[in-house]
């Protein structure tokens, strides 16, 4: 089997799990290209060193146009904050490599359609990892299959309470927008929506700061938002977003309505998804829990047993399958930067809407 030498930029939080992922890819999905950690890029030699001894790099440097255009790098993850992403991109593609990319996919819209253009020709994906679990490929299907009729309403939201202390200090969560809510957290829900029930055509929102000052400096960012959203199906929603949610964890959770039934979500409980169906008599009716198992996508290279479920780590594990797969098929594999530019746009037109108190047509931005 032929060895794929991965570079990833960023050994923090997100450079971690990519590293771990690429280290266990080829066994959980037996991939006809075997992942090798070739080199890892950090901030300084310290800490390049220091990942590069955890995660079992071969090379480490603290310099990602080294990374970028070393020969024996043969593919990219970027998993640096996003004000980096676009740089490293497009000097990846013009080196003629393909590349995975952390959600969001640039700091703005204006970077992500750069990203989008510097990415023809290349096989590139960017990182939304929650929509990969079984259970939400699962309400896929059962909603492309038609199971709960035609959609007529989505709720989601993406919400977190790791800022919700007032006393917790400035950092650099806290500051530019490209690192608050909408920039974060909000992308994850959205592209749940458009996985789910299709594109967005126009939206009103309201965004805000919750605390305006922090131990140590001013919050330049949102805390909190919300706006509801017209389908291009028809359907309505509405969407939640926050990091200020006190006593949720990791609330990405939806609920789809449709004709013929109903599903829920919440990844909080990743492995179980709640169906509801008009069928049989009105008095036996009701949501049942399905806990997903080896019939459901993605699962049974984890585990052949029922009920066992997967965790977080698994969904970065699929994400590297897919793009292995992609760069072994030479066809991209959706999510792509398409997709990231369609999630941003969707941010761009909620601040505006924000700005603007007014509902705006996405295809606007």
């Amino acid at each position: 089997m032929p060895d794929i030498r991965i570079g990833i930029v960023g050994g923090g939080y997100m450079g971690k799990a990519h590293a771990v992922a690429y280290a266990a890819v080829g066994g959980v999905f037996d991939t006809p290209l075997r992942p090798v950690l070739e080199m890892v890029a950090a901030s300084s030699p310290a800490s390049a060193e220091r990942y590069r001894k955890s995660f079992g790099f071969a090379r480490c440097t603290d310099d990602w146009r080294v990374l970028v255009n070393d020969p024996n790098v043969d593919a990219v993850v970027i998993a640096s904050p996003q004000v980096t992403h676009r740089a490293i991109a497009e000097a990846a593609f013009a080196a003629g490599k393909p590349v995975f990319c952390e959600k969001p996919l640039g700091a703005s819209l204006e970077d992500s359609l750069a990203m989008q253009a510097a990415s023809e020709g290349h096989i590139n994906m960017v990182g939304f990892n929650y929509i990969r679990t079984p259970a939400s490929q699962f309400a896929r299907q059962l909603i492309a299959e038609g199971r709960i009729g035609d959609v007529t309403w989505f709720r989601g939201e993406n919400t977190e309470d790791f800022l919700a202390d007032a006393t917790l200090p400035a950092t650099w969560r806290t500051d530019g927008m490209a690192n608050g809510t909408m920039g974060d957290l909000a992308p994850h829900m959205i592209n749940a929506a458009r996985a789910l029930i299709g594109p967005v055509t126009s939206l009103i929102a309201s965004v805000e700061t919750v605390h305006h000052t922090r131990p140590g400096g001013k919050v330049t960012n949102d805390d909190q938002a919300q706006m509801m959203c017209r389908f291009e199906n028809g359907a309505q929603g509405h969407m939640f977003f926050s990091r200020v949610a006190t006593g949720r964890k990791m609330g990405y959770a939806y609920e789809v309505f449709g004709t013929k039934g109903a599903i829920r979500f919440d990844q909080e409980d990743q492995n179980a998804i709640h169906l509801y169906t008009m069928e049989g008599p009105e008095a036996e009716r009701g949501f049942r829990k399905i806990l997903t198992g080896p019939a459901h996508p993605d699962y049974l290279p984890f585990c052949q047993g029922p009920g066992h479920g997967t965790g977080y780590q698994d969904q970065i594990i699929i994400e590297a399958h897919d793009f292995l797969r992609a760069i072994h098929e030479n066809s991209n594999i959706w999510p792509t930067f398409a997709e990231g530019v369609e999630v941003n746009r969707i941010v761009n037109a909620a601040l505006s809407s924000s700005d603007k108190q007014a509902w705006v047509n996405v295809a606007d931005y």
